[in-house]
């Protein structure tokens, strides 16, 4: 795998500290994996308090920031009409993991599993 997706969630949880993804992003960098995170994602992260940004700025240091292109957000479009209730960002967040084969790491497991119906290929993993 040289690459791995991630959601709003799951850099919340970076943020946080949690063990798990701390470790899943120390092994990522090890082993040459790339976290990536689709623009957007950083948009619905980055609001709210302030008294985190050094460490957010930290965490944008390490991961690519992918951005939106006409394509993938064409596909992330058919996903929401596919999949009734889906919202932009969660489409978005699938639309990029599938160009690449990526595992989805997320704590929104639910909606992203049903975008699965559209991605099938994509692989969601809890935070």
């Amino acid at each position: 795998m040289k690459s791995l997706t991630l959601d709003t969630g799951a850099l919340i949880a970076l943020e946080r500290g949690d063990k798990r993804m701390r470790i899943l992003a120390r092994t990522a960098r090890i082993s040459g994996v790339v976290l990536i995170v689709p623009a957007p994602v950083v948009i619905e992260w980055w609001r709210g308090t302030r008294r985190h940004r050094h460490l957010q700025t930290s965490i944008l240091e390490t991961v690519w920031i992918e951005p939106t292109t006409a394509e993938l957000a064409k596909l992330a479009g058919e996903a929401i009409e596919a999949t009734p209730g889906a919202t932009p960002i969660d489409a978005l967040v699938m639309a990029s993991a599938a160009q690449r084969g990526d595992l989805v790491y997320t704590s929104d497991f639910e909606d992203l599993q049903r975008l699965r119906g559209y991605f099938p290929d994509v692989r969601v993993m809890r935070v």
